[in-house]
């Protein structure tokens, strides 16, 4: 084994995180919610900053976590939990402003958010055009489907608001991501047991180097 073999064993490759889907997708959920907070949540509410700093944490923590897998396993696992947990918390806060404001929260089978899901949107001038064509009725999926509750049928029959459509479009988006983080901490701790973290790979290049020198 030569150097460069000893480096790739003991630092293998890490980052990409920007390919990552999750990155994408908490980053557009990042963007989405600054507009939405700067448009409906008073600048001066504890909510305004909490909402973005929770959004801006499920970034930053998936790309900090991609970065850290190269010498520590034990800190992706943790980073990418904290992601998912920042996630979890802006969920709760997206359906307390529903809740709060008396607007309807979508049954997870509602068409409007298999529409949203169907285009893919990567950017929130994307997600607001798929808003838009919900809110004029034109998205093609504005009809009742079996299992939807009464609240979500009650809503398809009249215009709901852009306060309404953005919330549901972007807990439809959390759902998104955070399943998408579920696969990532199973691959990542299947990972830490099958080959450990960096003490663990350090070990195994200085025996692997002992045991090729020349007696």
């Amino acid at each position: 084994m030569d150097l460069m073999d000893s480096i790739d064993e003991l630092l293998p490759k890490h980052g990409g995180y920007r390919k990552l889907k999750s990155f994408q997708i908490s980053r557009l959920i990042y963007d989405i919610t600054v507009r939405f907070c700067d448009r409906y949540i008073s600048v001066y509410s504890g909510t305004h900053n909490q909402m973005v700093q929770a959004a801006r944490s499920g970034v930053q923590n998936i790309a900090e976590g991609s970065q850290a897998s190269g010498t520590s396993k034990k800190s992706e696992l943790k980073l990418t939990n904290v992601a998912r947990a920042s996630l979890e918390e802006l969920r709760l806060d997206y359906e307390d402003f529903l809740r709060q404001h008396n607007l309807a929260k979508w049954d997870a089978f509602d068409p409007r958010n298999s529409g949203l899901i169907a285009r893919r949107p990567n950017t929130a001038d994307e997600f607001a055009a798929w808003a838009r064509d919900v809110r004029e009725g034109t998205s093609g999926a504005l009809s009742p489907v079996p299992g939807a509750n009464a609240t979500s049928r009650r809503t398809t029959k009249s215009q709901p608001t852009y306060p309404e459509i953005t919330a549901n479009g972007v807990l439809a988006l959390i759902t998104v991501a955070c399943s998408l983080l579920n696969r990532q901490l199973a691959a990542q701790s299947k990972s830490f047991v099958k080959d450990g973290g960096f003490t663990e790979r350090l070990h195994r290049t200085r025996t692997n180097a002992r045991n090729k020198q020349p007696e």
